[in-house]
């Protein structure tokens, strides 16, 4: 498994944690920094998914 997909999953579940608080203490701006988290975790763990792809298809 790559480090980037750690990482992504890790920043998805930071971003779920800010968008409940926000939504919790009706910080708008909390909620719009846990969505661009999320985004950005999806992100980096599809990189990640790639990047595992590649290794995968040079190994054989």
């Amino acid at each position: 498994m790559d480090k980037d997909r750690i990482v992504g999953t890790a920043k998805q579940a930071k971003g779920a944690v800010e968008i409940a608080a926000g939504k919790v203490l009706g910080d708008a701006k909390l909620v719009a920094e846990g969505q661009r988290d999320k985004v950005e975790g999806k992100v980096q763990n599809a990189a990640g998914g790639v990047k595992d792809a590649v290794k995968d298809v040079l190994k054989k």
